[in-house]
Order: structure tokens, then sequence, then C-alpha cells
């Protein structure tokens, strides 16, 4: 599995095979996932972030107790020591970081004869482009996150191809139609999903 970036307000649901174990905070669903190995699980067992439909990956060695102790460490991490926090240009105070940029040479020519310099020149052009494209971002992302789980979940099943065609042309009757014959939680996880991207 791979992690997905932590984060206290995460919300995820566990799969046991198609059936739906839990969804909730990590916590809750780690805990009812834990019950599940411990019984001995009778499919797969994979936890998807709510938002991305990345893989959560959980350690379950050792006991419920273990595990969220080490759930709890993974949420809140301490601080690097001062003395390891690497120094550098910008105004980390205030959030600016700087990173290399590469461009060629008639744009850091523009780019020095625009009032304020290139930091203030570029920074609002980034800000601009992230109103232009905002719309589109979040239907790109609601996108990705409903076919990474359709191809996690249901990749094999009847209807995939066909419902992954309808999905992506915006057509949500069809979308539904086709997702129709899959397992009851599947299904509704998955429209959960693709109403988002449909709604953007």
């Amino acid at each position: 599995m791979t992690t997905a970036a932590t984060d206290e307000a995460r919300t995820c649901t566990a799969f046991e095979g198609a059936r739906r174990i839990a969804s909730g905070s990590l916590e809750l669903v780690a805990q009812k996932t834990k019950k599940v190995l411990d019984r001995g699980e009778r499919g797969p067992v994979l936890i998807f972030d709510d938002v991305t439909s990345e893989l959560v990956e959980v350690d379950f060695r050792g006991t419920a107790e273990d595990v969220a102790r080490r759930l709890a460490k993974m949420q809140k991490p301490g601080a690097p020591p001062e003395a390891e926090v690497p120094r550098g240009p910008g105004r980390p105070k205030l959030g600016v970081v700087a990173r290399e940029v590469t461009l060629l040479p008639r744009h850091w020519d523009w780019l020095g004869g625009q009032p304020g310099g290139a930091s203030v020149t570029l920074r609002k052009l980034v800000e601009a482009a992230r109103r232009e494209s905002a719309e589109r971002d979040r239907k790109r992302l609601a996108q990705e996150a409903a076919y990474r789980f359709m191809s996690a979940m249901a990749g094999n099943r009847p209807g995939f191809e066909e419902a992954t065609r309808a999905f992506f042309a915006g057509d949500r009757k069809r979308f539904l139609e086709h997702v129709e014959a899959w397992p009851v939680d599947v299904r509704e996880h998955v429209g959960r999903l693709a109403n988002a991207a449909f709604q953007v």
C-alpha cells in the first residue's frame, strides 16, 4: 500500500473484499479493520482515503493498542530539532519558500523588468493561474479519485470499461447503469466519488 498524506481531519473507508468494513476517522477505521484481520479476513483488506482514494498504509502488527499508538505517533510527528532545519533564502516565517526555477533568458529579462521584480511577478502569475483553473483542477482531482477507486475495486468486474467511458464522458445515467451490477458497498462508494466529479 502507498501512504497518503496524514491529517487529523482525514476520513477513510476500509473494505474486506467487496464488503465495506467501516468509514470514518483513520483511528476508527483502523480499530474495526484490526478486528477483521484478527478473526481472519475472507478477502483482501484495503483502506482508502475518502478524498483521494489513495491506499492508506496501517501497520496492524501487535494488539489494537499497539496499532492505535503507532497511528497517534504517525499523525502527530514531532517537529525536527531547530539545528536540523535548513536555512536558506526566502522568508520561512511568512511561509515563503525558496526553490529553484529554470527559465529561458528572455523570461528572466521580462520578469526582471516587472514592478516588484521576479518573485512578486511569479507569485501574481501563479495566483491568477490558480483562480483560472480552480474548477478544472477540482474536477480533475475528483475524477482521479473516483477512477483510482474503481480500478482497484472493480477493474475486473463486468461493465468496468463501459462505466469508465461514461464517467469520463460525463454521462451520469449510463455510468449508473453500468455499475448497477457491482456489489452494493462498492457501488455506493464509487457513486459518492463519481458524484463529486459530476457536480463540478
